[in-house]
């Protein structure tokens, strides 16, 4: 949620950009540009690709934790009900232990491909925004701790 929300706002802030940059291209104004403003735009830029890559990678991670943890409700769901068709003591409890231990490795297993993914993304971010060597403060990974950390 809180992702969705600093999507919302970057996205906000590069449409009024690019608003006022339309308006001052109907006027005829054009802002001052010089060889320092157009390599720091540059760099500017190159760090928005790598957020945008970064992203990108954590929705598809995401997706797919959610996908996987759905699965496994569903599974175990499914597990058991058929552990309580069992006709003896003895048969319910072995069902029903199966299905809550594979439910609990579904989950961690989710669990650490998330981890590693949302990792793995972060990094390349990190490597990608520092090797564009925009200005202190450009880029946006010190709210790595913000993004979901899921145990």
């Amino acid at each position: 949620m809180i992702t969705k929300k600093i999507i919302i706002a970057i996205t906000s802030i590069g449409l009024a950009t690019a608003f006022a940059l339309t308006a001052l291209a109907q006027t005829g104004a054009t802002p001052p540009v010089t060889s320092a403003n157009s390599n720091v735009a540059t760099k500017i830029a190159c760090v928005g690709a790598a957020v945008n890559i970064r992203e990108a990678a954590i929705d598809a991670a995401i997706n797919t934790y959610t996908v996987s943890i759905n699965s496994a409700y569903s599974t175990r769901a499914s597990a058991l009900k058929s552990a309580y068709t069992q006709t003896t003591l003895k048969a319910v409890a072995s069902a029903v232990k199966a299905a809550w231990s594979n439910f609990n490795s579904s989950i961690k297993a989710a669990h650490k491909t998330w981890q590693t993914a949302r990792s793995t993304a972060w990094t390349q971010y990190g490597k990608t925004a520092t090797a564009c060597k925009a200005p202190t403060g450009t880029g946006d990974g010190v709210n790595s701790a913000s993004d979901m950390s899921i145990q």
